[in-house]
């Protein structure tokens, strides 16, 4: 009698056991959506701070499968805010945003020699005053991916969708951050994504949605709201970085009235004034005037193998080396991300998915891009959240030409808030770090004073200040 029920007792466990094994295996994509720790990092090493990737798997079939990378607040990871950073673009990469900007770690600026790019601590990392997570976001971006092609195209709005639904099953599976204040941020185009990101947000814990999101606002540099305004006040501010003569920009301004976008064809006398203006700034690089523009040759080699041919050759022949010492101009630095980026190595170390992408790009072809910009003009949304009562940060370095400062002052002038503090010099380590107004919706603007069209990448040290003191409800 006893081996006759022995046996069954055996057949059923070896069942149970593939049971068991079978749902491992299905699971594995649900597993590892809920995050992977990293520990080691090709050119750098063993990390020294806490730091996950993973997937997020959304719609019915799960056929969206954003990427993301998080890094644990290294001050006090239980109640310091949780940051959503979203990188412009649309579409460009994460890992641009954490090694050229404010990440943990940063590439180191020196010549390639045709070896693995390294990176360096960065002490002025976000990650000293808050828990981030970098998405790259739309489906398109980065290692983010769908598997099907209707859910490879997206748009403005189906962008914020999904950042929100991302948010909130990430949430679930990081139920330890449901309490932390949260803040959506990003720079360039994000100025046009984040606002609709934090509404859609709003919205949802206006509904009712589960998790509920702690969200207490959003912050924003070198923002793109609106494109025409943006590109009108390039020539003011271009006449007061003194890039053109006064004879010029007063004829400008006669001539065209302030309309430098879209200019009536029969206007001729305005046509060549901008004609001339174009000729003028057509030397100076856009995002920090002061630095040396790359040859136009230089950012078209996108291929990893021609990728580390190119570098040898170019690094060499161009001219002006700036303040990054071993490269001679910011794009060239950022190309050395595309070549670490797209090592085996570190894709491996990322835990990123084989077959699901190809060659790993800073920033795609827009054109080619399966993405409609649906919303072109952001104002709406912040006069919405402001009404709401959400904190917002809008920071401007202010030797941006693609964004000035100008345009932005502008569109918060448009919202006709009262100012709460006129504009004043705030500081860092004793000096000034830039000019700040704070208004009655509860936003506060500042320049980054020195900084260009992401301004981390120059000024880490005076907008990690910034930072630490808004989001801890300090003055400037």
């Amino acid at each position: 009698m006893k081996k006759t029920i022995v046996v069954p007792i055996l057949k059923y466990h070896k069942i149970l056991l593939l049971f068991v094994l079978i749902l491992v295996l299905l699971l594995c994509p649900l597993i590892e959506a809920a995050g992977t720790p990293v520990k080691y990092l090709p050119g750098f090493g063993p990390l020294p701070f806490e730091f996950e990737t993973g997937y997020v798997g959304l719609g019915e079939s799960e056929e969206v499968q954003l990427f993301y990378y998080f890094f644990k607040s290294e001050s006090n990871p239980e109640v310091d805010p949780l940051i959503l950073w979203i990188t412009g673009g649309p579409g460009c990469g994460a890992l641009n945003a954490i090694t050229t900007e404010l990440g943990p770690v940063l590439l180191d600026a020196k010549e390639y020699d045709g070896s693995l790019p390294t990176l360096s601590l960065n002490p002025y990392s976000y990650t000293k005053v808050a828990n981030i997570i970098f998405l790259d976001s739309p489906v398109t971006g980065g290692f983010s991916y769908a598997t099907t092609k209707e859910a490879n195209h997206s748009d403005n709005v189906q962008m914020a969708l999904h950042t929100h639904q991302f948010v909130q099953k990430w949430l679930v599976d990081h139920s330890e951050y449901l309490s932390n204040d949260f803040y959506v941020a990003g720079d360039s185009y994000s100025g046009i994504s984040v606002p609709i990101i934090t509404q859609v947000i709003s919205d949802g814990n206006e509904a009712g949605n589960k998790p509920w999101i702690n969200l207490k606002g959003y912050i924003l540099g070198n923002a793109v709201t609106f494109r025409p305004d943006e590109q009108n006040y390039r020539i003011p501010h271009a006449h007061g970085l003194a890039l053109i003569s006064d004879e010029l920009y007063k004829s400008l301004e006669s001539s065209c009235g302030g309309e430098y976008q879209y200019i009536d064809q029969t206007n001729t006398h305005c046509l060549q004034h901008v004609q001339t203006f174009n000729r003028l700034v057509s030397g100076i690089y856009f995002e920090h005037i002061l630095e040396p523009i790359c040859n136009p040759v230089s950012t078209k080699a996108r291929h990893l193998s021609p990728q580390r041919r190119y570098l040898n050759q170019k690094l060499g022949q161009l001219k002006n080396p700036t303040m990054l010492p071993g490269v001679k101009c910011r794009d060239e630095w950022h190309l050395l991300s595309e070549i670490w980026v797209n090592d085996e190595t570190v894709q491996e170390a990322l835990h990123v998915r084989k077959g699901t992408h190809g060659i790993w790009k800073q920033c795609p072809n827009y054109e080619k891009m399966p993405f409609t910009r649906t919303i072109n003009n952001t104002i709406p949304f912040h006069a919405s959240l402001s009404k709401k009562g959400y904190r917002s940060l809008i920071y401007s370095g202010d030797y941006d030409l693609y964004v000035p400062f100008l345009s932005t002052q502008a569109w918060i002038r448009s919202l006709n808030y009262s100012i709460d503090t006129e504009w004043r010099r705030w500081f860092v380590d004793g000096q000034v770090a830039g000019y700040v107004t704070t208004y009655s919706n509860q936003m506060t603007f500042t320049t980054i004073k020195g900084a260009g069209h992401t301004a981390p990448e120059y000024k880490p040290a005076e907008c990690l200040a910034m930072l630490k003191r808004w989001i801890y409800y300090q003055p400037l």
